[in-house]
């Protein structure tokens, strides 16, 4: 009887908000709309109904193709497809930081913790002489030469003097100022930047050889590291703490995605 009183419905009705269904996925009304806003704030004249049927196709279109894809198992064997899900993911986990306002007494104990985080590296005011191996020198004659800058620079000799003496014309000088870590490296690499950290101001050092050639330093002057006020990086203190809120967020629902599926791995490593 209930049957019989009841008119029979239409499977091919849409729900509400929805303006097109793709097999059983539905395209809402939200999204269509949002699209045809972005299409209307690049024309000049008003969008007519052909624009917006073709706004409707497109998105159908870009439904169909999705589905195509997931079915030939893209999103299980496409290096790129599997790299841009992962991307997206992860930024929508972050996103939900977006409002994410930590407290005074939250901020003023994240910038304690982490005090060597936000500490100013110390600043070297650095001075060599170089002598390169290979085009102008034999290894002998780069190491000779060093050696005797060295100790002359160790009698107290004038810099200057015993770099035009003794030493090659650079072609990238390391300059003249108190240089970063950062900086220095660039010029005299890592080797010779940890020992130019270790000489007292004033020093020369002993010959140091780097690939390219023999280096003498001289420490001239040192800028210890310094930590900034809060009130002075108070901005950047807020971002990184957004930051890790967001890096943790995505480290939650990792470990929840753990705990709810099953993962099993080789103990020994290939």
């Amino acid at each position: 009887m209930a049957s019989l009183m009841s008119a029979p419905g239409d499977p091919n009705a849409l729900g509400d908000n929805v303006v097109a269904r793709v097999n059983d996925t539905t395209i809402r009304a939200e999204d269509y709309l949002r699209a045809v806003a972005a299409l209307a704030s690049d024309r000049r004249n008003p969008l007519t109904e052909d624009d917006r049927r073709r706004v409707l196709d497109r998105l159908i279109d870009e439904e169909l193709l999705v589905q195509h894809a997931l079915a030939l198992g893209l999103a299980k064997h496409d290096r790129r497809v599997r790299a841009d899900l992962v991307s997206s993911v992860m930024g929508s986990l972050v996103a939900t930081t977006d409002g994410f306002e930590a407290s005074e007494s939250e901020l003023t104990s994240f910038y304690e913790e982490n005090r060597d985080y936000f500490t100013r590296p110390g600043r070297l005011r650095v001075r060599q002489i170089f002598n390169g191996v290979g085009s102008r020198h034999t290894e002998e004659e780069a190491r000779d030469r060093a050696e005797r800058a060295a100790a002359r620079l160790a009698k107290g000799d004038d810099f200057a003097t015993v770099k035009t003496a003794l030493g090659d014309v650079e072609i990238a000088p390391v300059p003249d100022a108190l240089l970063p870590p950062a900086k220095l490296r660039n010029y005299l690499g890592p080797t010779v930047l940890r020992t130019a950290y270790a000489l007292d101001v004033g020093a020369a050092s002993d010959p140091l050889r780097s690939a390219q050639g023999y280096h003498v330093l001289v420490l001239v002057a040192r800028k210890p590291a310094t930590l900034p006020a809060l009130a002075d990086i108070e901005r950047e203190v807020r971002a990184e703490m957004k930051r890790r809120a967001g890096d943790q967020a995505v480290r939650d629902r990792l470990d929840s995605l753990r705990r709810s599926g099953e993962v099993i791995a080789v103990e020994t490593l290939p």
